[in-house]
This record gives structure tokens, sequence and C-alpha cells, in this order.
């Protein structure tokens, strides 16, 4: 690849393209602007353990009958 003044190379960049670039980040940031709250990804802490043993899941509730087999 040669660097090197696009005019005179021959390159012209194409005002489509161009408008198009500048009309879509215009729309993002409006968007931005009129926005009330953002949600992102947060970075998540990997755990060095081998992590939990199926804790929070409760009882089998709603099986009648069932409650005095522990």
């Amino acid at each position: 690849g040669e660097f090197g003044d696009m005019v005179q190379m021959g390159i012209l960049d194409p005002t489509k393209v161009t408008r198009t670039a500048l009309q879509n980040a215009a729309s993002i940031a409006s968007l931005m602007v009129t926005t009330e709250c953002m949600i992102s990804e947060s970075p998540k802490k990997e755990e060095s353990c081998g992590g939990h043993g199926g804790g929070g899941m409760g009882g089998m509730g709603g099986m009648g009958g069932m409650g005095d087999m522990m």
C-alpha cells in the first residue's frame, strides 16, 4: 500500500458514504442525549474455586403427601 494525496491518486471519497456515516453518528448521539438511563454490561469477576453447589433451588413444593419423606 502507498500513502499519498487521495485526489491526486484518483481516489474520491463518495459523498453518500460520508453523509450516511455522519447521519448515523448524529442519530446515535441524539438517542444518547435523550435517553434517561443506559444499560451496559459490567465486567464479571471470575471465581477461582469450583463454583457453588446447586444452592437456591428450594424444596419440591406442591407434591402432596411427600413432605414426610425427609
